[in-house]
């Protein structure tokens, strides 16, 4: 009797096996929970699926391209830690969407492309009429530089706060397992638009980001005040950076749409400045007009 007892117990954990690795073949293409703030796609001028809270301009501002510091310790932590792809290649999809510049291909494995494709041109193997010639490249008018300024998976928890609100009590316990879940991920990015024909510094800006997650309990209590909470699923820091990335960028474009160049008065950019120094080649404001320098 007792062995046919556990029968119908055997039989509702195989169901519940059977169920879940049926779960795991449920494929959901375009997931929510898998994606970040870049969304969708984009073509030319043309984009579908942005994200509504991303800027946009009428038409490109010029033409840009991504320089990425990868000996920067950011860069490491991101790529090396976090497991994340280069910065550039969220930001491609961000500013080819927001139609405020054109990207061109600067990155290494893009010039080796469009260099092997010339060299097969250059060895007579191209079939005619591939105009592979020279002269097509499009010139980088701007750079942008990322950098990532702060990122951190775990900027404070709540356990102590919620710990102490009730030291004593059967809730207790509640409280500080859910204040031990509790997970605050913060990043802070930073973006500098550079004229490359120049090298003088357009523009830069700031953008930062952060969530608060729930993470798993296993503890029952905990378990019930997490579902009557409505636990967070755990947010990848990475979700954050691009979020990030994102507010920086949009940031940028408020300000490049007030655009006006600075100038130095009378000697212009690069002339010696206003600032001269005893001896230096920037004439004293104060000076007479035709005024002699004392040597």
């Amino acid at each position: 009797m007792t062995s046919f007892a556990k029968l119908p117990l055997v039989a509702a954990v195989a169901g519940l096996l059977a169920l879940a690795g049926c779960q795991t073949t449920d494929m959901q293409m375009g997931s929510q929970g898998a994606k970040t703030v870049a969304t969708g796609s984009a073509a030319g001028a043309a984009s579908a699926n942005a994200s509504s809270a991303l800027e946009r301009c009428e038409s490109p501002l010029g033409t840009v391209s991504l320089i990425e510091n990868q000996s920067a310790g950011w860069y490491t932590i991101v790529t090396g830690e976090y497991k994340l792809p280069p910065t550039a290649t969220l930001l491609r999809l961000l500013i080819q969407q927001s139609n405020c510049f054109v990207v061109v291909e600067r990155g290494a494995a893009g010039m080796n492309a469009m260099n092997r494709e010339r060299a097969l041109m250059q060895s007579g193997e191209m079939r005619a009429g591939s105009n592979f010639g020279r002269g097509q490249m499009v010139a980088s008018d701007y750079g942008i530089s990322p950098e990532v300024i702060i990122s951190n998976s775990d900027a404070g928890g709540m356990g102590a706060a919620l710990g102490g609100i009730v030291n004593r009590g059967r809730y207790s316990n509640v409280l500080a397992n859910i204040g031990g879940s509790l997970q605050t991920r913060e990043a802070a990015a930073m973006l500098t638009l550079i004229d490359n024909r120049s090298g003088v510094q357009v523009g830069v800006s700031e953008g930062s980001a952060s969530k608060t997650d729930f993470g798993g309990f296993l503890g029952a209590a905990g378990a019930s005040a997490a579902g009557s909470i409505g636990g967070y699923s755990r947010t990848p820091q990475g979700k954050v950076i691009a979020a990030a990335f994102m507010d920086a960028y949009n940031q940028l474009v408020v300000s490049l749409r007030n655009y006006t160049a600075q100038s130095v008065r009378g000697q212009g950019l690069g002339g010696g400045g206003r600032l001269g120094v005893d001896g230096g080649a920037a004439p004293s404001q104060t000076s007479a007009p035709g005024a002699r320098r004392r040597r």
